[in-house]
């Protein structure tokens, strides 16, 4: 029995005699932000995927007759409306519940939409430099340059809003982090040993930047990620408040803001409500995003114990 006690604990060690039930808890280092930020994320992850789980009610479901009733807790609320009702009698948990499922969808699609295109002109940048790296460095500066509400305007004047024309707005303006970023670490990983080797040995381009220089982007790639996620939905958030995102009735934070602005004074939840689940989702996504630079760079990494 000791000896099987012994073979069982040695199973849970590595060879430098660390358990890996306390590295799994190193890897916060005891910051309890960091541990909260991703708690709150994956609550709100959680109640999106669930919405019809949890919210109990549909979110365009209206009521006139309980219109701007109070959280429940509230004298006067009503416990079947948790945080209250809106100017429509509509339930604003269901609502927000709802609302974190489009603004995720739309941070989410917009990232993919604008990382791959930035991602890709940014290698080729990099890569190529010359004329290339000249023209696309232009077009980043020029869209740099144009304010992200005009364009927004032009954009959607043009096809009219919507969830799709909202991603495609996001997508062209959330590109060039990623081009300019990207670029500057190709610029640096092009000129290595093991690059030179590649060509050396007669590596076409594609094979040396998929196999060789991409790689050596990632950890930069999963940071401008994690924080442009948060961006993109204050973003959408900003686009549906001045009516050019997601339209009525399918529900946002942004456009829950805009419908409550009315009624800050005499309903404060229904404006109130959306912005806090707004500030707090971005937070808790900045800071987790904050933690996963510095783990990553390993200038920034520190030896803490318990």
């Amino acid at each position: 029995m000791p000896r099987m006690r012994v073979e069982v604990a040695s199973r849970f060690r590595h060879a430098d005699g660390t358990d890996r039930v306390r590295e799994s808890l190193r890897w916060f280092r005891g910051n309890v932000v960091s541990a909260a930020s991703v708690v709150i994320i994956l609550f709100v992850v959680c109640t999106a995927l669930l919405a019809p789980l949890v919210s109990g009610q549909e979110p365009t479901t209206q009521n006139l007759s309980m219109r701007l009733q109070p959280p429940g807790l509230l004298p006067g609320g009503d416990p079947a409306h948790p945080l209250g009702t809106d100017h429509l009698g509509r339930d604003v948990w269901s609502r927000l519940v709802y609302g974190s499922r489009i603004s995720l969808l739309v941070a989410l699609a917009s990232v993919v939409g604008g990382g791959v295109l930035g991602i890709s002109l940014g290698l080729v940048s990099g890569y190529f430099g010359r004329f290339t790296d000249t023209v696309i460095m232009a077009l980043v500066d020029a869209m740099l340059a144009m304010p992200f509400v005009l364009l927004a305007v032009a954009v959607v004047t043009v096809i009219g809003g919507g969830m799709l024309n909202t991603v495609m707005v996001l997508i062209m303006t959330g590109w060039v982090v990623y081009a300019r970023v990207v670029r500057s670490v190709v610029l640096s990983v092009r000129e290595r040993e093991f690059v030179l080797a590649a060509r050396a040995v007669g590596a076409d381009s594609l094979r040396i930047i998929s196999a060789h220089i991409f790689p050596n982007t990632v950890n930069e790639i999963v940071v401008i990620v994690a924080l442009q996620v948060a961006e993109m939905i204050i973003a959408e958030a900003a686009l549906s408040f001045m009516g050019l995102g997601i339209q009525p009735p399918m529900p946002s934070w942004g456009n829950m803001i805009a419908d409550g602005r009315g009624y800050i004074t005499s309903a404060w939840w229904v404006v109130t409500l959306p912005g806090v689940a707004i500030t707090i989702t971005v937070l808790a996504i900045n800071f987790f995003g904050d933690w996963l630079r510095r783990k990553l760079d390993p200038r920034s990494r520190r030896v803490v114990g318990f």
